[in-house]
């Protein structure tokens, strides 16, 4: 680096991936027109989540809540939160927690050995924000990023039709791509070494960083984050994405809920081309996909900002649309 320093000397005295100012959380937020707070949430499985809550400032009532849930190896405290507090800021109020394994949740770092059990401990936790008083009557949408959008869709798929106003799926992870799932019979060795060392972080992957983040500078901020899995993904992990995915793939015509997908030509992480074949299976009546020409995977902080600014627009317009006070009733 320029000054002589080593990227992790770097990294320990970066406390906030906006940099030095402003200096808290607090000020960040109000200074977006937000305000936001943390705490932790009992989950049925016996673990505790980290959870965030991002809402408009000042008291002012939202126009709906917003149900977040991020990818893998990342959590809700870094750059993540650059998209809630947009949200927020828009009129509506948000709500994420970091999943088992993740960010400050309960578990082995980046070891998730039975989704499942994650989507009931994440799904408790939006259903208690729901049952709040001050939130009677507010449409709630599903937001997911990756990995997270994929656990929006099986939300869905578990959940009664009514439940959810709709869907925001930013490259969601709806089935490993054929052009970088591992070609037989490497997924059913994986999944029976799986059954001996599930937690052994052995399985190959390419740099996830450099694939999703665009802009050079930014790249650096990514991967300053203090809670962000960089290993590599362990067996148990991978054999559960493989079998989800794969579930979700045949699941794909039962999708009925309202969905704006949005995904980047050039994402090398996440394929394009499963969202198009999640556009033309799903049996929802109100659907739309968007695919941003020569954008990555990080659509939402790794792009320039005219690019950023444009899949935020699109997502706010989207979500106005659904969450208007007539909806509400």
């Amino acid at each position: 680096m320029p000054d002589g320093k080593r990227p992790e000397e770097d990294a320990r005295a970066v406390v906030n991936f906006w940099g030095e100012e402003p200096a808290t959380e607090a000020e960040y937020y109000a200074a977006h027109g937000a305000e936001g707070e943390s705490s932790y949430f009992a989950a049925p499985g016996g673990g505790r989540l980290f959870t965030r809550a991002w809402r408009p400032r000042g008291g002012a009532a939202p126009r709906g809540l917003v149900f977040m849930v991020h990818g893998y190896g990342n959590d809700i405290s870094w750059t993540f939160q650059s998209t809630a507090v947009c949200l927020a800021s828009s009129g509506f109020a948000c709500f994420a927690a970091d999943l088992p394994g993740h960010g400050r949740s309960h578990g082995l770092r980046a070891f998730v050995p039975d989704l499942n059990s994650a989507i009931a401990d994440l799904l408790a936790f939006f259903r208690s924000v729901r049952r709040r008083e001050e939130h009677a009557g507010l449409p709630g949408c599903l937001f997911g990023e990756s990995m997270g959008g994929a656990i929006c869709l099986l939300i869905h798929l578990r959940t009664p039709p009514e439940e959810w106003a709709g869907a925001v799926l930013v490259a969601p992870m709806c089935k490993i791509s054929d052009r970088i799932r591992p070609r037989w019979p490497i997924p059913q060795i994986l999944t029976f070494i799986s059954r001996f060392a599930p937690t052994l972080p052995v399985v190959p992957t390419a740099d996830l960083i450099k694939k999703s983040v665009k802009v050079p500078a930014k790249r650096l901020i990514a991967a300053r984050n203090p809670m962000r899995y960089s290993g590599r993904p362990r067996l148990g992990t991978a054999v559960e994405l493989l079998r989800v995915t794969d579930e979700l793939a045949a699941r794909l015509g039962g999708v009925t809920i309202p969905f704006l997908v949005v995904h980047g030509s050039a994402d090398e992480v996440t394929d394009p081309a499963i969202s198009r074949v999640l556009y033309d299976s799903a049996a929802s009546k109100d659907k739309t996909i968007k695919i941003y020409d020569g954008m990555l995977h990080s659509m939402l902080f790794g792009e320039p900002e005219e690019n950023i600014e444009r899949v935020r627009t699109d997502i706010l317009a989207w979500l106005n649309e659904r969450c208007t006070p007539e909806a509400a009733t």
